[in-house]
Order: C-alpha cells, then structure tokens, then sequence
C-alpha cells in the first residue's frame, strides 16, 4: 500500500470512528491512463444499499437531458405545458403577479424558477415538512406538495433558491412524457443501460426492502423514514451503492449518457444557493476559497444530499468521491471528509 493510499484511509478511518458519524460508506477514485484507475479506495462494502437523498436528483437530470435529445421535451417552454393536468397556480409570484405559468424547465432544473421549498422551507402552519416526518412518519402525493407550495411565501423568480418542490414536478414531467413511474424510467434509462445493479427507486413497492439500507441517524438518534422516503422519487429517494456511484459519474461527466452539448449547458450560468454551494442546471458544485484548501483548487461537480451523501468529481483533477457519512445533522461532515480526501487522492 502506498504512502497516499495510507493517508485516504486513515482520514475515512478517523472519520468513522468520530461519534457524530453514522455508517460511514466511502469511495475515491483517481483516474490513471487510458480509463484505468490510478487509485480505487473503497472502504465499507461496495455494494452496501444506501439512500443517496438529494443526489437523486441528477437522475432526474439525465431523464430530462435524454428526453431533450429525443426532441420531446423543450427546457425552455413553461413547464406548466407539460403538466397539463396540474394546477400550478399561485407557486410562483413575480411583482404581485402569478407567474406559475410561465416559469420554464430550465429555470427549475436550476432552482431559479421562484418556488418555495416543500420539504425545508418555512411552512405557515408550524414545522417543516421533513419536521413533521422526524416526528411522525408520513408519505405524501403530487398534489399535497403543490397545495403545501402553493402556501408557503414564494422566492424571487431569477434568483437562487434550493426547491424541492421543483423536482417533484420534474418528475412528473418525466412521468407524463414517458407515461410510465419515474422509478421506471430510472431503471430503463439509467439503471439497466449502465449495469447499475444496486441502484433504484425507493417507492411504496419497496417498502419491505427498507431495512436493507445503511442507517440515516439525526444526532443520535437513528431515523426510520421509509414513508418519506417512498414519497420523494427524483427529490431523494434514489437507493444506490459505491459501485454504482462512481460508475454513474464517470458516465455522467464523460457526455455518454446523454449529448456533451447538453453536459455543456449544464455545467455554466453558475448561481449560488447556499455557501458555499452552487448550482448549474440540474448540477450542483462545491468550491471554497483556496485559503481554506491549502491553496489547492478544486472544482467538484455534482451533488450532495442533507443525510450526509456527496457524489462529485473534481473538474480539475478528475478525481471522484462517492460517499456518505450517514448523519443528518452535522452537514458539514461529509464535504470536510471528501476535501480531505479528494486532496491526499490529487497529492
């Protein structure tokens, strides 16, 4: 074993062995000559299930890039034209008027559209949402988030705000132009093309397979969600592995899954949504001052999840870090761990 290969494993070591931690699940990978790995670290089981939370979203990302290529979905038309079936009045408001039928697909994908945000946001009747599930677990429908948005103060159309309302009604553009499930579309479009064994959409049918997963704590406490989870489709219930992560980016990020054109897009028009996180459109990236990295800059392109999930490569480096830490409360942990490693993996 290597000098850097020792490094990366007692950063994720100590990682596992902090308190604030839950099962710590941990994959990086440099890239070496003609597409072989310089460096596959991979701690815990490769092929351990785990809800990977809002990364889920770059599923719904791919669905909607390969629906564009296929010229059946336009992102820049109101994406009200491909819910014909569902109200979206009063979502989003701009200079008093209601704008609910003119923000595009582009502008969601983006969190640019103005929607509040169902699941964190303020709510005016008390708690928020995910609140109110730690507390009681419960599942919901299309149409309970868009009457839940729909009172709640919307955002300002243009700027950054994180809604995950936004991709409920993603997926239900995907839903209605590929009339089947999302969890379908996933397993046609991503899953089986891929050979992604592990990977799949956690849904009122898979509730039994719950227990199978690794273990989302809050603190202390360990969480048992499988109602919430059932409900949030290309929100956040996507159930994956480090197996299947890495090989999910290396697609993803080399143009195979859909046009690089398209990848393109994406991966510009950058806008902050909360420090330091930023977002293109359907991407997330991670960047921060090179003063708190060493002087090292990294660039990491792709997503993270609230329950401790980060899936990114490094723009620069071509490093990827797939990974979670398993804690809801402590956000910090996983981006601290995947810095560190992502530098002794670049070193």
């Amino acid at each position: 074993m290597t000098t850097r290969e020792q490094r990366i494993r007692r950063l994720i070591t100590r990682a596992e062995g902090d308190r604030r931690t839950g099962e710590v699940l941990w994959r990086v990978v440099a890239p070496g000559r003609q597409g072989e790995h310089a460096l596959d670290i991979v701690h815990g089981d490769p092929d351990r299930p785990y809800f990977v939370a809002s990364v889920s979203k770059l599923f719904t990302t791919v669905c909607l890039a390969q629906l564009r290529d296929e010229g059946r979905l336009d992102w820049d038309a109101p994406i009200a034209g491909y819910l014909p079936d569902l109200d979206l009045s009063g979502l989003a408001v701009q200079g008093g008027r209601d704008v609910s039928g003119e923000i595009t697909v582009r502008e969601v994908m983006a969190h640019t559209a103005g929607l509040a945000d169902f699941f964190e946001g303020p709510r005016p009747d008390g708690p928020t949402t995910l609140e109110r599930a730690m507390e009681q677990d419960f599942g919901w429908t299309e149409s309970d988030v868009v009457a839940w948005s729909r009172a709640m103060t919307p955002a300002r159309r243009g700027s950054g705000l994180y809604s995950d309302t936004g991709f409920q009604l993603l997926d239900g553009v995907v839903e209605r132009l590929d009339g089947r499930p999302f969890a379908e579309s996933v397993r046609a479009r991503i899953a089986e093309p891929l050979g992604l064994a592990g990977t799949y959409v956690f849904t009122p049918d898979t509730l039994d397979r719950f227990d199978e997963m690794a273990v989302i704590r809050h603190g202390d406490r360990e969480l048992r969600l499988p109602l919430l989870l059932a409900s949030c489709g290309g929100q956040g219930g996507v159930v994956s592995t480090l197996r299947d992560g890495v090989t999910f980016l290396q697609e993803f990020f080399d143009g195979r899954l859909f046009a690089a054109t398209v990848l393109d897009e994406m991966l510009t028009d950058w806008h902050r949504i909360f420090s330091p996180l930023e977002y293109g459109t359907g991407v997330m990236r991670f960047r921060l001052p090179a003063v708190l990295t060493g002087f090292r800059s990294y660039e990491f392109q792709g997503h993270s999840g609230a329950s401790g999930v980060v899936w990114y490569r490094d723009a620069r480096s071509g490093v990827i870090v797939v990974g979670t830490v398993n804690q809801l409360k402590q956000r910090q942990l996983p981006y601290q761990l995947m810095i560190r490693t992502a530098a002794a993996a670049g070193s």
